[in-house]
């Protein structure tokens, strides 16, 4: 690991100027694939910009038809909550299967949105819910937040402080891990909003990233079952392909998932 600064914050202004400082800093939540990459001297960033003591970026609260969850929130802490258990029970239970207790016990929704991680659970709960990422200058849909393999809409210097997520009527999830890392070689959520619409979003299947089914969405309006999306078949263009899954089997998987998904929603 490469030496470098760390540094404290108490507010979002005090951490803006310190990035104006330390250009090449970055900024830290949870920490775990900035670490892991700054131990493997993958990365060296000359400061490191400790948010966990910034006021206004934890708490979960239910606001009407919202249920809204700072950005500094550990998966733990999301996944005990009896706010988010009345509020999106399949919510809870998901990030209940992020990683392991280490990981839950360390990493933030914030981080996991900003890393926009291929396998990163939030990002299919955020897509198939409609949420809305808020920073600390602009409110940002989660269709036009995610943009790519580790990519988001984020600006040099931004930083999520919450995530709203609309309660919807029923939510389902389901994944396939990998049964070394764990993590998800393909997770799909599906859910339907209180206004009706139905959104179903992929992630650990795509080459870029977290994705929508549109040809799943639209079966789905008229009747809400496994059944009505079992003969649809999944394109195996834009699906990744590794050592541990090939594009065939992904595709195949995104209808696995998404049947169990729709047969487990509430």
């Amino acid at each position: 690991m490469y030496a470098f600064e760390y540094l404290k914050p108490t507010s979002l202004k005090e951490a803006k100027a310190m990035l104006a400082e330390h250009p090449d800093g970055k900024f830290l939540s949870g920490g775990h694939t900035l670490l892991p990459a700054m131990k493997l001297r993958l990365a060296g960033p000359a400061a490191l910009i400790d948010l966990s003591g910034v006021e206004g970026m934890r708490g979960i609260e239910r606001k009407g038809d919202t249920l809204v969850i700072g950005a500094f929130m550990k998966h733990r802490e999301v996944a005990g909550s009896d706010v988010v258990k009345a509020a999106i029970p399949t919510l809870a239970e998901m990030v209940g299967t992020i990683g392991d207790p280490a990981v839950r016990h360390r990493g933030t929704i914030g981080g996991s949105i900003a890393n926009n991680d291929p396998s990163a659970d939030y990002a299919a709960a955020a897509m198939a819910l409609a949420a809305t990422i808020v920073t600390d200058s602009r409110r940002i849909p989660a269709d036009e937040f995610f943009t790519g393999l580790f990519s988001t809409a984020l600006e040099d210097g931004e930083i999520v402080t919450a995530v709203e997520f609309p309660i919807p009527r029923r939510m389902g999830y389901q994944k396939f891990r990998n049964p070394a890392s764990r993590y998800a070689l393909c997770g799909v959520a599906v859910a339907e909003t209180a206004a009706g619409e139905v959104r179903v979003a992929v992630i650990g299947a795509g080459a870029d990233g977290v994705f929508r089914m549109a040809e799943m969405e639209n079966a789905l309006k008229g009747n809400f079952s496994p059944d009505a999306i079992k003969d649809i078949k999944v394109p195996t263009d834009g699906m990744a392909s590794d050592i541990h899954a090939d594009q065939e089997y992904r595709a195949h998987l995104v209808g696995v998932m998404a049947r169990r998904a729709v047969a487990a929603a509430k």
